[in-house]
């Protein structure tokens, strides 16, 4: 009987283990896809008709497409340091491309999405740029650098723009494999060929099209010039616009200015070197993807495609990111994987609900110090009721609150702007006047932080920017 009882024993223990082992076999993947710089220059959302981008397209078609998703700060450390943490900057004081995280006290306070997801039991590692900077390789567990965004190095510019070495753009003899981006989605091919024994969380970090903006010839040639289209423009585009407004856009910051652009006639040459650079990731995207379908996972994995923030290439006048207008933060956000039905959402999203919703998307609990929220609700229905806005910043005191179909901007100064996307997509008419919208204006004015963390870090772009602005104010 005793020896009974221990056999019986024995087969409970192996059934427990088995168990368990086919229980974390079962728990989902999940992929991160960042891309560095893109605004919404993507064949599906139609933010330049000429875009050729099949691999995202594909992607959306697959998932949910976000068309109304917002970054937390229209540059890269704060956006990436929000969505990490699921707080926003007011919270954590990271406005700018200054500090690391760990210069944050609320931030130290938060665990990282790399670190939760590693906790949990995740197999996590990861290529190229997740966190900004030297923080990858502080903060992503088993992190690959791949070169980064400034490579293939190039003697001489090839653009003639004498401003910083960075903004450069043109055609390079390079062959594709030499790129990061490249060869980060290489890295990702070998990665979904492994043996896992448990779950993962790989991220894929892409850099182009960040500045320098180059990419081989076969890129270009899908842009001819003599064909291109501009993006939409008007001259006066500003006058309804505070200086202040006007400043915190331009002082201090080292993209050419749309004057330098026009009296060089470059650009035609800046809209066809970013859209080549967007095709060429598009690629490398699409070979992710496919590497994913193709692999033992593709049945048990969400994959999660975003860019931190979005990019001007002449609309209000002016170049790059670091804007709260709608070309400066609008992003692409595309969430597929198992029971996500495909769809579009217009509801107004954030990168910082991307946290909260692969908690909840791989059933594990919920973190009360988030700032974001869950988007499982739209997953299941792109068209459900979302009471939420999105927030953007960029440093303290200026605010960008977007709902579905507007926008409302307040300075630093107490200027403001709003906007009615219906009537106005390109953000030309500044109804902030507008006895019409007093209503839709002070429900989004409510919005805005009760309070704000202060200005953390020193010497970055954004810094220099907003002392600049500042110190205008005061004369």
């Amino acid at each position: 009987m005793k020896a009974f009882a221990n056999t019986l024993k024995q087969l409970m223990l192996f059934y427990v283990i088995c168990s368990t082992a086919g229980f974390a076999a079962q728990q989902p993947n999940v992929v991160l896809i960042s891309v560095d710089d893109l605004n919404d220059w993507v064949g599906v959302m139609g933010g330049h008709p000429q875009a050729k981008t099949p691999g995202m397209d594909y992607l959306a078609s697959k998932g949910v497409l976000f068309t109304n998703a917002q970054c937390q700060s229209p540059v890269c450390n704060p956006s990436r340091a929000s969505l990490m943490t699921s707080l926003y900057p007011s919270t954590s004081g990271i406005y700018f491309l200054e500090p690391d995280l760990s210069e944050s006290p609320i931030s130290k306070q938060n665990v990282l999405l790399p670190e939760r997801f590693q906790n949990e039991g995740f197999e996590v590692s990861g290529v190229g740029k997740l966190f900004h900077g030297g923080q990858n390789a502080k903060y992503w567990p088993h992190w690959t650098n791949n070169g980064g965004a400034g490579y293939p190095k190039q003697k001489h510019k090839l653009s003639g723009f004498p401003g910083h070495p960075l903004w450069d753009w043109g055609i390079v003899p390079e062959a594709d494999e030499i790129f990061p981006d490249y060869q980060a989605a290489t890295w990702a091919e070998a990665a979904f060929q492994k043996k896992y024994e448990k779950p993962f969380l790989i991220g894929v970090g892409f850099a182009r099209p960040h500045v320098p903006q180059f990419a081989t010839k076969k890129w270009f040639d899908l842009y001819p010039l003599e064909t291109l289209q501009l993006p939409n423009y008007r001259k006066d585009d500003l006058n309804d616009i505070s200086p202040y407004g006007v400043d915190i856009t331009r002082l201090e910051h080292v993209a050419p200015t749309h004057e330098w652009v026009l009296d060089n006639d470059q650009w035609k040459p800046l809209v066809q070197s970013y859209l080549a650079c967007v095709s060429f990731v598009d690629a490398q995207i699409a070979r992710v993807v496919k590497a994913i379908e193709a692999s033992a996972y593709a049945d048990n994995t969400y994959i999660v495609l975003f860019s931190d923030h979005g990019f001007h290439l002449g609309e209000k006048n002016r170049y790059a990111k670091r804007s709260l207008w709608e070309d400066g933060t609008r992003v692409p956000m595309i969430i597929a994987g198992p029971g996500i039905q495909p769809g579009i959402c217009s509801k107004p999203v954030q990168l910082l609900d991307i946290y909260p919703t692969l908690l909840s998307l791989t059933q594990k609990q919920a973190d009360p110090r988030h700032e974001g929220h869950d988007l499982s609700p739209l997953l299941k229905d792109p068209n459900a009721d979302w009471p939420h806005y999105a927030r953007c910043s960029f440093g303290p005191g200026n605010y960008a609150i977007v709902s579905e179909q507007y926008r409302y901007i307040q300075y630093l100064d107490g200027s403001e702007e709003f906007y009615d996307h219906k009537n106005d997509a390109a953000e030309w008419n500044n109804q902030i006047h507008h006895p019409e919208y007093a209503t839709l204006i002070k429900q989004h004015r409510e919005q805005l932080p009760k309070q704000h963390h202060e200005l953390l870090g020193k010497g970055s772009t954004g810094h220099l920017s907003y002392e600049a602005s500042g110190a205008k104010l005061k004369k």
